[in-house]
């Protein structure tokens, strides 16, 4: 330690009433030290203008990555462009899964304090403000890929145009002159769900085509729902020409329900997910989807954290990339 931080956390120590060592606990995260304790030192050292990480800090070589839940291809895209700026910068990639359980998040955050990290990626999560307060107290950037609900005060996130995906699906369908078209909604929870169904509520409404309800259902972005979601639709008396899935692995869903029923993809009915993961372009029939970089978000996410961590500026708080449409055989004019 040099002599100008010896001094300054001595300063902060004769200050608070308390031991240099015991300032020392609360900078590096300790545990075993009291509440009231903590919070009057930490209220001192921020008079002080004391911040543990400074420009040209030491890295302690891993990024962590935390996920709800890691059974999803959309994951490993995530991971991949993370794994990519982290082996760049020379650095391991720590990915957890916390299930959006608070137990699992309080058990992963004492893991956290345990040993050192350059910052914390999350992905799809709603940052609580106590996590996200725990996490400013340990001077650990964070950055989030697709937050759950809105946006946190000096938490840079990244995301897609998940709106205007969702337009341009519903703008291909309807210039294949699809009037009734199914919709399987994601999580509602989630940002980017309800762009998605805004997007597609938009193009119907700029086409002069009235918003059915019962042509919207409920999904959580798996395969399961995507082929129950089907099932409901294609069991209408009406049912739609073409259905737009939120995701890739429900628009397989989708193709599961309408085999089940004798039908084809896209003669009976044409169909559109969204994601663009790899094993789109391998289905039978290919999908149709919308393109959602997901490498490039992980990317980003992972670049803005390491930028944090060297004391450097972000250029803004909210990065959105974009999204594109990719067509294949899985729709046909109706």
């Amino acid at each position: 330690m040099s002599q100008g931080n010896s001094g300054n956390l001595a300063a902060v120590a004769r200050a608070a009433g308390v031991s240099v060592p015991t300032v020392s606990r609360v900078l590096n995260g300790r545990a075993d030290v009291s509440p009231g304790t903590r919070e009057r030192v930490e209220a001192i050292l921020r008079e002080h203008g004391y911040r543990r990480r400074v420009p040209g800090r030491s890295s302690s070589g891993l990024l962590d990555l935390v996920f709800n839940d890691l059974d999803s291809p959309w994951a490993v895209e995530i991971i991949r462009g993370v794994e990519e700026a982290a082996h760049t910068a020379g650095i391991g990639t720590v990915v957890s899964a916390i299930h959006g359980e608070a137990a699992s998040a309080r058990q992963w955050l004492s893991n956290l304090r345990a040993r050192a990290t350059d910052g914390v990626i999350f992905v799809t999560s709603d940052v609580t403000p106590p996590l996200h307060a725990e996490l400013r107290r340990l001077d650990i950037p964070l950055a989030v890929v697709d937050p759950a609900g809105g946006p946190v005060n000096d938490v840079p996130t990244i995301g897609a145009t998940n709106w205007a995906g969702g337009l341009a699906a519903t703008e291909h369908l309807l210039a294949l002159g699809h009037r009734r078209i199914g919709f399987i909604a994601g999580p509602k929870r989630l940002l980017c769900s309800r762009a998605r169904l805004d997007g597609y509520g938009a193009a119907l409404a700029a086409a002069g085509v009235e918003a059915d309800p019962e042509l919207i259902q409920p999904g959580d972005f798996y395969h399961e729902s995507g082929c129950a979601g089907a099932d409901a639709l294609l069991r209408l008396d009406r049912p739609p020409t073409a259905i737009f899935a939120a995701s890739d692995q429900m628009a397989f869903g989708v193709y599961e329900a309408v085999r089940r029923r004798g039908l084809r993809v896209p003669d009976d009915v044409s169909v559109v997910g969204f994601d663009d993961l790899p094993e789109s372009r391998w289905a039978s029939p290919p999908l149709t989807t919308v393109r959602q970089p997901l490498a490039e978000m992980g990317l980003l996410a992972a670049r803005t954290v390491l930028r944090l961590a060297r004391g450097e500026d972000i250029e803004t708080p909210r990065m959105e990339l974009a999204t594109s449409l990719v067509v294949r055989e899985s729709t046909v004019t109706a």
